[in-house]
């Protein structure tokens, strides 16, 4: 661990950027029944709108983390906050759902370059005795962009228009810029050679195997031009990436992906559970959104506030749940986190109905609240807690890529399923535009449509829920944390660094030789 002095005030700066990603994906899925009618697109296409984003996203994440131990994570992590802020005016300035795709590319890059940079300047200023309390404060955060992004949505989009769901970033990036600035450290670099022959076939790989999920529906698993076809390109994108895996395994410089981080068996199951995560948040907020919007007639606003109470419940639980965890083996919270969001998604699924009370949604809103509590800090202290200070950028780096990749094969997932099951929910209906696009020009479904309607975006939720499963299976063989020597050596504390880095210091002391007593 690197002693700062002042380490809250860097985990707080560092926030504000974490806090922008977040809000901007929670408002893009409020937003999009209004984006598909400004800008005339289909709901593929609009899918887009985010998967192109979780593509970009995901694919530089490995690099961008040894980018930031080369070159210094605070240099990275300012320059993805200027790419990112400046994408999101393009965003808002996209006259055309391609543009808009374009666009979000480019943010999605601009988020690849930061956020390994937060989560490794946390795991080098926080030793892994506290840095339960730092993850809690990620946690609190994703709590709150939870709320503040969907409501915000709604009342940017009801007001002013989709457009300034983008164009808020730009003052919330300026803010985050000057306090990164000033507080985030300047912490020592490592020398890496970088793989490129690596970042290649990861990239061509994810991008196969992505694009020929998303797009086979659209043509119909068969042929999409010449002798390319959907199946070709899933199959194709498991090859690449399987020879991505070998070429790690025996690459005789520095991988990209050093196999050796998944030794630590914590670390490669919290990969795990970190990607059904990320699959199952991206998916369940899709059908949700359009049976709020489209079945039930509610405003974004309206849609984004049947949200609150999970919002309000994981922001307040997650700091006390971060504080707990650097106490207590973190599996049990993980695992009871993870099947309670399985719970509230099938519960929402057996909701779904023209007729439901609404307010009835609130219930397992707020079982999701209690779920994102327990998941967030314990997998993201689980996964990091080993890692050596030299491996920080390489291990966050993985962690976010195998977040970001579940993210992307549940965006691309729920399209395929929302698609299928509106096909056979909603046959050849009037409106329905040959079961590719059931929603009338302005969004709404003759009355006589909404059970079928209801009933599909019900079975679509299903998939996360049952995939969520996984990750608390995975959760229960976790093993309980130990001190690692190579955080917890003794340090001395600098002048003026205060009472919280030489209490740091001591608390190392402590562990360390505990340490050096268990190994004797």
């Amino acid at each position: 661990m690197e002693t700062v002095a002042k380490p809250w005030a860097a985990l707080w700066s560092l926030v504000i950027g974490f806090f922008m990603i977040l809000i901007d994906t929670t408002i893009v899925s409020v937003a999009n029944p209004r984006i598909m009618e400004g800008l005339n697109a289909d709901i593929n296409s609009v899918i887009w709108v985010t998967s192109a984003y979780l593509l970009a996203y995901a694919v530089p994440l490995l690099i961008t983390g040894r980018l930031g131990d080369r070159f210094g994570p605070k240099k990275l992590y300012l320059t993805g906050l200027v790419v990112f802020t400046l994408a999101s005016l393009w965003c808002g300035l996209s006259g055309d759902v391609h543009t808009l795709i374009g666009a979000r590319v480019l943010q999605g890059l601009g988020a690849a370059l930061m956020t390994p940079q937060t989560m490794a300047v946390i795991t080098r200023i926080f030793p892994p005795d506290r840095r339960g309390a730092a993850m809690g404060i990620w946690g609190a955060t994703a709590g709150v962009a939870t709320l503040v992004g969907p409501i915000l949505g709604g009342v940017l989009v009801d007001g002013l228009g989709w457009e300034w769901i983008f164009f808020i970033n730009i003052p919330v990036g300026i803010v985050g810029f000057i306090l990164a600035l000033r507080f985030v450290p300047a912490l020592s670099t490592h020398p890496h050679k970088f793989d490129i022959p690596g970042v290649l076939l990861s990239a061509v790989g994810l991008f196969l195997l992505v694009f020929g999920i998303q797009e086979g529906e659209t043509y119909n698993w068969g042929t999409i031009t010449g002798p390319i076809t959907v199946w070709g390109l899933i199959i194709g994108g498991i090859i690449v990436l399987a020879a991505f895996v070998a070429w790690q395994r025996f690459n005789k410089g520095e991988p990209l992906l050093p196999l050796g981080l998944f030794k630590d068996r914590n670390f490669s199951l919290a990969n795990v559970g970190i990607t059904t995560v990320g699959f199952t948040v991206t998916a369940f907020s899709l059908p949700l959104i359009f049976y709020y919007q489209v079945v039930r007639g509610l405003t974004p606003t309206q849609s984004a506030l049947m949200m609150v109470p999970m919002a309000v419940i994981s922001g307040a639980l997650a700091p006390v749940v971060g504080r707990i965890i650097d106490r207590v083996n973190p599996k049990f919270i993980t695992a009871a986190g993870l099947v309670l969001m399985s719970v509230a998604l099938f519960w929402n699924a057996s909701l779904m109905h023209p007729d439901t009370p609404i307010w009835l949604f609130l219930l397992p809103s707020a079982v999701l609240g209690f779920a994102n509590a327990g998941i967030w800090a314990p997998l993201s202290s689980t996964a990091t807690r080993n890692l050596p200070p030299r491996q920080a950028g390489a291990g966050s780096g993985v962690y976010n890529t195998t977040r970001q990749i579940g993210a992307v094969l549940g965006s691309a997932a729920i399209a395929v399923l929302i698609q299928s099951r509106l096909a056979a929910e909603l046959p050849a209906a009037p409106g329905a535009s040959g079961g590719s696009n059931p929603m009338a020009f302005d969004g709404r479904l003759p009355e006589a449509l909404h059970e079928g309607f209801s009933t599909a975006m019900g079975q679509s939720i299903l998939l996360p829920a049952a995939v969520i499963l996984l990750g608390a299976a995975v959760a229960l063989f976790f093993a309980k944390p130990q001190a690692h020597p190579d955080w917890d050596a003794p340090r001395t504390a600098p002048a003026g660094a205060g009472q919280a880095t030489a209490g740091q210091t001591a608390s190392g002391q402590r562990a360390a030789e505990g340490a050096q007593a268990r190994q004797g």
